[in-house]
C-alpha cells in the first residue's frame, strides 16, 4: 500500500462545520463497526496468518482486511480525502493539511492474535491536524467510544466522564512497553515510580482502549510514547470527556498537537499535576 492513499474528489471544502463533523463521525463509526464484524467473524482464520513488523510487532491478515474496509467506507463517503493508517504509513514528512483520516485498523494485534478480547479499531477525522470526530470500537467487547469536538464523549451513546481519585495512592495507571527493548532503563524507572506512588499499574497492550478507558473512568491515567494513529481518535474522546492531555517532554515540532503521541500523558484532572511531576523524573 502507499503511505497515503489519495482518493480523487472535490468535497473537501464542505467539511468543518458541526453538521459535517457529525457526518464524519457517522462514517467513522460505521467503518469501524463493519471492520469489527469482519475481523471477529473470521477470528480463527485470521489468527493463523501472522507476520511481524520488526522484532515482535505482530500483524495479522485481519489488520489488512480492517484497513481495506475502513478505507473503502471513507472513500465512498468522502472521495478525495487522504488516509493516514498504521498499516500503510509513517509520519515523517507527512502533510497534515486539509481533511485527513487517521486510522488504526487493529490496535492490540498481539492480543487479537492470541485470542484476547482487548483490542480496538480507531478512526479519526481531522482538518489541518485538528481532530474533529473520532470513534474507538472494541468489537469483541461490544463497546464503541465516540466524540465530536466540542460535544462531549460517549460510550455506546451514553455520556462518559473521568474518575476523580483523591491522590496518586488511589490512582490506577496504565502504560505500555516499547517494541524496541534495547534500552530498558527508562521503562523500568517509569514502572518503578508508578508502582511506588500509585495504587496499581496496568499494561493491556491496546493504547487506544486504554485511553478510552481513562475517558470513561475505568482507569485514572495512561502514559506511553505513541504514534499519531494511537492518539488521534482516543485523544479526542479523552479530552472531550474531560481528561487532561500533556507531554512529559517537549512537544513535537513536526506533528500537530492532536496527533503527537510522544511521551504523552492522559490523566484525570485531580491527579494530572502530581502524576506529571513524578513521571518527569523518568525522562
Amino acid at each position: 500500500m502507499l503511505a497515503c492513499r489519495l482518493i480523487k474528489s472535490r468535497e473537501t471544502a464542505m467539511m468543518g462545520n458541526g453538521e459535517a463533523d457529525r457526518h464524519a463521525l457517522a462514517v467513522a463509526r460505521e467503518a469501524a463497526m463493519t471492520a469489527g464484524r469482519a475481523v471477529t467473524a473470521q477470528w480463527a482464520r485470521f489468527r493463523a496468518s501472522l507476520r511481524y513488523k520488526g522484532h515482535d510487532d505482530v500483524v495479522t491478515a485481519a489488520d489488512m482486511i480492517s484497513d481495506e474496509i475502513i478505507s473503502a467506507h471513507i472513500g465512498q463517503a468522502f472521495a478525495g480525502h487522504r488516509i493516514l493508517s498504521e498499516e500503510s504509513a509513517g509520519c515523517d514528512g507527512f502533510d497534515f493539511s486539509g481533511p485527513l483520516w487517521v486510522v488504526d485498523p487493529i490496535d492490540g494485534s498481539a492480543n487479537y492474535a492470541r485470542g484476547h478480547r482487548y483490542f480496538g479499531i480507531a478512526v479519526a477525522f481531522a482538518i489541518d491536524g485538528v481532530v474533529r470526530a473520532a470513534c474507538v470500537h472494541a468489537p469483541a467487547l461490544g463497546e464503541t467510544f465516540t466524540a465530536v469536538k466540542g460535544r462531549g464523549a460517549f460510550l455506546n451513546g451514553v455520556a462518559i466522564s473521568p474518575a476523580a481519585p483523591t491522590d496518586l495512592a488511589r490512582a490506577v495507571v496504565s502504560t505500555g512497553f516499547p517494541h524496541d527493548k534495547s534500552d530498558m532503563e527508562p521503562l523500568l524507572r517509569r514502572v518503578a515510580i508508578l508502582l511506588g506512588t500509585c495504587q496499581d499499574v496496568r499494561r493491556s497492550a491496546a493504547p487506544v482502549l486504554d485511553i478510552a478507558y481513562v475517558a470513561a473512568g475505568r482507569l485514572d491515567a495512561h502514559t506511553e510514547t505513541l504514534f499519531a494513529w494511537d492518539v488521534a481518535a482516543a485523544g479526542l474522546i479523552a479530552t472531550e470527556a474531560g481528561i487532561v492531555r500533556s507531554h512529559l517532554g517537549q512537544p513535537s515540532r513536526l506533528l500537530p498537537p492532536d496527533l503527537d503521541g510522544g511521551a504523552v500523558l492522559f490523566a484525570a484532572p485531580s491527579i494530572h499535576r502530581p502524576l506529571s511531576a513524578v513521571l518527569r523524573e523518568t525522562l
